[in-house]
């Protein structure tokens, strides 16, 4: 995820941010409301504003499915208490900063097959239902490339999710569009733009 890191970071400036207010390594924590303090991947405070801030998030190996639901977690966790923290002013007056989450999932056989939802009393949410398929008179519930930018649009600004092959030859690609990097860069660059423009008038 370094990689990534250094991309977004080279992006935001020739976006026209300075690179003294691009922080990938040290002080990244900022105020939270649940707790006192978060790190973050990625930050940006310019002139005392919070321009931004990011997650990079990865998921490898056997065991992926074992930690969905903890990534489900903690994403939407960490943006419920920043953007509560900025309701209450903890970042001054200053507009909303961006808020963005970069996940990388490796792709391999296991991440594709049907998974079983249990619902011993109440159904899930048709958003994860899928297409139903019958084995053994149990209904496997598959996974379709369902959409998450429904249930992220209030919590991210943006997000991007891609999938790499762990192989010689990486492969990438990119399953939902309306996830993908390059809508990602857009809504960062429109961003920074948005706020230095703000910042030229002041």
């Amino acid at each position: 995820m370094g990689a990534l890191e250094v991309l977004v970071s080279d992006i935001l400036c020739e976006a026209g941010l300075k690179k003294v207010d691009v922080r990938t390594r040290t002080a990244l924590e900022l105020p939270g409301y649940f707790r006192a303090t978060k790190k973050w991947d990625l930050i940006v405070v310019s002139d005392g504003a919070l321009v931004l801030a990011m997650e990079f998030k990865s998921q490898a190996g056997k065991s992926i499915g074992n930690n969905v639901n903890n990534r489900s977690e903690e994403a939407v966790g960490s943006a419920k208490d920043i953007w509560t923290a900025f309701r209450e002013g903890r970042f001054g007056q200053s507009p909303p900063p961006f808020l963005g989450y970069l996940f990388l999932l490796e792709d391999r056989d296991n991440v594709k097959a049907p998974v079983v939802n249990k619902e011993p009393y109440f159904q899930v949410d048709p958003e994860f239902q899928g297409e139903t398929h019958l084995k053994d008179t149990a209904a496997l519930r598959r996974y379709r490339g369902v959409s998450y930018s429904k249930r992220y649009e209030r919590l991210y600004t943006s997000a991007c999710f891609m999938m790499a092959t762990n192989s010689r030859k990486t492969k990438i690609t990119q399953p939902a569009e309306d996830l993908n990097f390059q809508r990602f860069v857009a809504a960062l660059r429109g961003h920074v733009v948005t706020f230095l423009g703000s910042r030229s008038k002041s």
